[in-house]
């Protein structure tokens, strides 16, 4: 049977109905309109109030009786003061039309020209994301990206800074090359030339990405807060260690700006009960592996330790150390790069043999053997050659015993290598040295080698000198930033960094008082004798 059509009076009610509707609207508009003055002032009258009130609740008891006190002695002067009550009245209605003004517009989404970024990198996602027999895909061909992407940001240009994307529970995100491809895509189409973070949440499934700023390249060499055993290698992100220290920037122009800003650093500790007690350097030509060797050996220096340097480079890089008190001996050549190195390997053998000696007397350490000696290396693969030629030992291979043994006796081993000569390290070298340091622009697959682990940001093809990676042991993978700690002797440097670093040397051993004190422990050329 066909329906019944409805009533005259049913039909009638309804439209009576929505023309009340439309009158109600129009006039709770019109009313809001004529109240909004009123609606205004209450709205900033209720803000001042809350705010007196989280201010009493925020005033110690002690000060409350004082602070009455005054407020009703204001109260009182406003009363007796001429056109008082009124002034005092229309600076409160002011105060409350103030506060409760109708707040900026915010801005609830992307526009159109970052809907359609959005749009294609949800596309080119597909095919890492889709599988064919999903019955639900969140990512599917003509899909809508409101399904998989979230919170996310844009800089002035309209490039994307900031995104987090959902992700299928079935993608292989425990695989490293799944991760590399969709990182990849996701570098690609959100502009290159940046530094990106990709924060993988297995749990949750979902990746996080976010551009980082570029690493401050202020901060130069000058006195760092720290104690001794500690060395700061550079300077990483903010929240990526838990402890700051107070630094002096300068400027682009290299003069110093007055400012002092706290930094977040990464800290090499070293000691007998270090983890970490030698350290690798590998960077590329111009990477600023020897500004950090001299960066670590002049706080060495200023914390009292013994310094040996051993250049096989033989650019003269580490002159202006020699002759400073602390400094054993700069060395260039293969003959006193063997000797030098031949002598710190008796020296470990010499301090093992007299702490031990003090252990079984019940006796503490000598003293010279709790001074640290620093052995910094400088391309060892560049004096393994000329010393095959002569038929001398290579120079790595006198490395085996402080590495090895040098944690109980106070020796540090500091080895910086190129890149390209990475396969030229020893065993002994590789083994021992626990805490890396990866500067310059090596590709992710270099620094994965070097570091043990690979970088959480993508590399640049440029970066300034300094920059990079660093890994203390098993702790996570941190960029990195070395001070600026320029040879001083080079004509290329300035009159300020120059002053800077000469400042923070020890004074040359013709410069002492005469006679000169023994100021530090002399390395023998043989053992002593066992008695």
């Amino acid at each position: 049977m066909a329906p019944r059509p409805l009533t005259r009076i049913m039909s009638s009610g309804t439209a009576r109905l929505a023309r009340s509707r439309e009158l109600a609207r129009s006039a709770g508009a019109g009313a809001t309109d004529v109240l909004h003055p009123l609606i205004v002032l209450s709205r900033g009258l209720r803000e001042l109030a809350g705010a007196a009130r989280r201010r009493w609740a925020d005033t110690p008891k002690e000060k409350r009786g004082p602070a009455l006190f005054f407020a009703g002695a204001g109260v009182l002067v406003v009363a007796f003061v001429p056109y008082g009550p009124l002034t005092a009245l229309i600076a409160l209605m002011s105060a409350a039309a103030w506060k409760g003004r109708a707040p900026a517009p915010v801005d609830t989404g992307p526009d159109e020209a970052e809907t359609g970024r959005l749009q294609a990198l949800y596309e080119a996602l597909v095919p890492y994301f889709a599988v064919p027999d999903d019955p639900a895909p969140l990512f599917a061909p003509g899909g809508r990206w409101e399904s998989a992407f979230s919170d996310a940001a844009f800089d002035d240009a309209g490039r994307l800074t900031a995104l987090r994307i959902r992700y299928p529970a079935y993608f292989t995100d425990g695989e490293a090359a799944s991760r590399a491809r969709v990182e990849q895509v996701l570098y690609a189409k959100s502009g290159r030339g940046r530094e990106y973070r990709f924060d993988w949440d297995e749990e949750g499934n979902e990746l996080t990405l976010g551009v980082l700023p570029p690493l401050p390249t202020t901060v130069v060499a000058q006195h760092f807060v720290t104690a001794p055993g500690e060395t700061v290698l550079g300077f990483t992100d903010e929240g990526a260690v838990r402890r700051t220290l107070p630094v002096r920037d300068r400027d682009a122009s290299g003069d110093d700006d007055g400012g002092v800003r706290d930094a977040p650093p990464v800290i090499w500790r070293t000691g007998p009960r270090s983890a970490e007690p030698h350290l690798l350097v590998v960077g590329d030509p111009g990477g600023g592996a020897s500004t950090l060797l001299r960066s670590i050996a002049v706080q060495a220096l200023r914390h009292g330790g013994d310094v040996l340097i051993v250049e096989g480079g033989g650019t003269g890089e580490y002159a202006f150390l020699a002759g400073r008190v602390g400094v054993v001996a700069v060395e260039c050549t293969p003959d006193g790069a063997v000797a030098a190195l031949d002598r710190a390997a008796r020296e470990t053998e010499r301090r093992l043999i007299s702490a031990d000696r003090a252990r079984r007397a019940g006796l503490p350490a000598p003293p010279d053997t709790r001074r640290p000696l620093w052995i910094l290396v400088d391309r060892p693969s560049a004096l393994a050659h000329p010393a095959a030629a002569d038929e001398r030992p290579d120079p790595q291979d006198l490395l085996r015993i402080p590495l090895r043994h040098g944690r109980a006796a106070q020796v540090i081993v500091v080895v910086a290598e190129q890149a390209d000569s990475l396969d030229c390290l020893t065993d002994a070298v590789r083994d021992h040295t626990r805490a890396r340091v990866a500067l310059g622009p090596l590709p992710a697959g270099r620094i994965a080698e070097v570091l043990g682990e690979g970088p959480p940001t993508t590399p640049l093809a440029q970066v300034p000198p300094g920059r990079g990676y660093a890994r203390l042991g098993t702790g996570p993978v941190l960029r990195i930033q070395v001070p600026a700690t320029p040879d001083p002797y080079d004509d290329a440097t300035d009159e300020t960094s120059r002053e800077a670093v000469l400042d923070l040397l020890p004074e040359r051993h013709d410069e002492l008082p005469d006679p000169a004190p023994d100021v530090r422990p002399q390395i023998p050329a043989a053992l002593p004798a066992d008695s």
